[in-house]
């Protein structure tokens, strides 16, 4: 899509016209006494959702965006497990337009993917989708034509449990983390595409090697031999990004209220489109009540990840009359932003300063060091220079080899092959370490009830997740979708289990559309359920699907840059051949 010509008056204009132009939904107002159950104006079983232009501001920055009712985030649609809802969508755009209803289980005639499941909307269109409500949790609803998910279409769910809630709080906020930049997104790709490492303003510098602030220079060296960067986290960072909580910037200091001693939920909902936030609340321990709402067994933590379209519900108690921080700061530790938890409106939390920036090791390169420990050349956790082949698992092989997996195309667009990946669902994800205090990890959740689907899985499929960074080119298996990608198919209700294996150095929301899975984390009957995951760098994350639902369906790694330079299929479901 061509970028909007804006000149100096119009722009000036325009920010005059913002408090006008862009309404906050009341949901998301700062100083709100948090959610009403039934209260809310976007319920009900007919409800229209408005796709138009709209200009957004924050942090003193403002640019064209595209909203939902006016407003960005979209209103919070309430539903109500049991019913059958009739959303209509009405498309003011220049440009055909979407809603995909993220994580629901809907006919996929319904998914809202433009393509796989259905036209779109186009232009002065309007679309009817229609489906009952069969779960509840917390959910979110997006585009998913072009990019317009990083320009503001984007807006949360809520699901009311048909019988009691088997979470009791005497209080509730939504949440909704994005990131915002008024470079066009197309634009953020161009500049990606022609230096990988654009926004990366965090690169090591020879003064801090030889002070040895950073790596010491002689695992710098290894870095840059095999053309990698240990700081190479996030590929769209604080450097062009505002960090939002429920479309407000640290300056403007979302508040939700409260009072001392009362259970209150977060329902927090990661829609950014490019930013895995680290998420804590400073002296006020957080309780996981669910994740990708499905209810889980209730555990405390100080901090956790919470990738691109996974949504985690916390129960907190402030005991204090006080302000408290939810922080969100990016994996990259390239910027963050604070909103505020507190009794009354106006008080303000304290903002944090940034922490130390993570730095990437061996094991985010799928070099696992359990199983290397024995080999040459190791020496405090870090690998010695190779100047000729190397040993692994019978495979003579250098460090940019792309070894072993004869599945994988190694075409231009698969530059490493991770030699040794290993399961890294206990393993404390990126950015969090080294911290001192509680971190949640995948192998920390249980279902609270049990897995539907006891029998074990008839087969296995491994898909890699494929990158060559440098050309910014991301890929399943070796092939992008635009180069005629075959579809990944399964059969009406057989049970597989799905190895992810990432092959690349930044971790990747992986989500599977019109399905829930159990992740494999050792607890077998109460594996988590998910429709999203975050597959470490250089991990394996294994999850069980039953494919329960018959059709076909986006599959797809949710940072939005990636999905549109080729990181997604077309998954199938069909009967058996001679099945009626």
């Amino acid at each position: 899509m061509p970028l909007p010509i804006v000149d100096r008056r119009t722009l000036i204009t325009s920010a005059l016209a913002l408090p006008l132009a862009t309404a906050c939904p009341a949901w998301a107002r700062s100083g709100t006494a948090g959610l009403v159950r039934g209260g809310e104006t976007v319920s009900g079983n007919d409800i229209m959702l408005h796709i138009g232009d709209v200009h957004f501001s924050t942090g003193g920055r403002s640019w064209h965006a595209i909203g939902i009712n006016g407003s960005i985030p979209a209103p919070l649609v309430r539903l109500k497990e049991g019913q059958t809802v009739r959303l209509t969508v009405h498309n003011s755009l220049r440009e055909d337009s979407s809603i995909h209803w993220h994580g629901l289980i809907v006919p996929f005639q319904m998914d809202g993917v433009p393509g796989i499941s259905f036209p779109g909307i186009a232009p002065g269109e309007r679309f009817t989708y229609e489906f009952p409500v069969r779960q509840s949790g917390t959910y979110w609803y997006h585009s998913h034509s072009g990019m317009q998910e990083a320009m503001g279409h984007y807006g949360p769910i809520v699901i009311d449990p048909a019988g009691p809630d088997a979470v009791a709080s005497e209080r509730e906020h939504v949440i909704v983390l994005a990131d915002w930049s008024p470079v066009h997104p197309h634009m953020l790709l161009t500049r990606l595409k022609q230096t990988g490492g654009y926004y990366n303003m965090q690169r090591q510098t020879l003064a801090g090697l030889l002070a040895g602030k950073d790596q010491p220079l002689r695992d710098r060296i290894d870095w840059g031999a095999m053309r990698m960067d240990p700081t190479d986290i996030s590929d769209v960072t604080g450097a062009t990004y505002s960090y939002l909580v429920n479309g407000h910037g640290t300056a403007e200091n979302w508040t939700g209220l409260f009072r001392p001693g009362e259970r209150v939920r977060l329902r927090i909902i990661n829609a950014s489109a490019m930013t895995n936030f680290n998420v804590r609340l400073p002296g006020l321990p957080m309780t996981v009540v669910a994740c990708d709402g499905q209810n889980v067994a209730p555990v405390e933590t100080d901090e956790f990840q919470i990738g691109i379209a996974e949504t985690y519900d916390m129960i907190v108690a402030p005991p204090e009359a006080r302000a408290y921080g939810l922080i969100a700061e990016a994996i990259d530790r390239s910027g963050l932003v604070r909103a505020t938890l507190a009794p009354n409106a106006g008080m303000v939390a304290p903002v944090p300063a940034l922490r130390q920036r993570p730095l990437l090791g061996m094991k985010d390169m799928g070099m696992d060091m359990a199983g290397m420990g024995a080999m040459a050349g190791m020496d405090h956790g870090h690998m010695a220079p190779m100047e000729g082949p190397s040993q692994m698992g019978g495979h003579s092989m250098k460090m940019r080899d792309q070894a072993a997996a004869p599945t994988v195309p190694l075409g231009p667009g698969v530059a490493t092959l991770s030699p040794m990946p290993a399961d890294r669902t206990a393993d404390r994800p990126t950015g969090l370490e080294h911290v001192d205090h509680r971190v949640l990890t995948y192998a920390d959740l249980r279902s609270l009830e049990p897995n539907p689907d006891k029998r074990a899985p008839t087969r296995a499929l491994d898909i890699h997740l494929t990158a060559n960074m440098e050309r910014y080119m991301w890929s399943f298996d070796g092939v992008k979708l635009s180069d005629g990608a075959d579809p990944i198919p399964f059969r009406h209700m057989e049970r597989v289990r799905v190895t992810l294996i990432n092959d690349t150095m930044m971790p990747h929301p992986i989500h599977l559309h019109g399905h829930f899975f159990e992740l494999v984390t050792g607890e077998p009957g109460y594996n988590p359920r998910k429709h999203t995951v975050n597959v470490l760098p250089g991990g394996k994350v294994s999850f069980d699907l039953t494919a329960d639902a018959l059709g076909d369906w986006a599959f797809h790694c949710h940072m939005l840059l990636h999905m549109h330079a080729g990181m997604m299929r077309v998954v199938t479901v069909r009967h058996d051949a001679g099945a009626a």
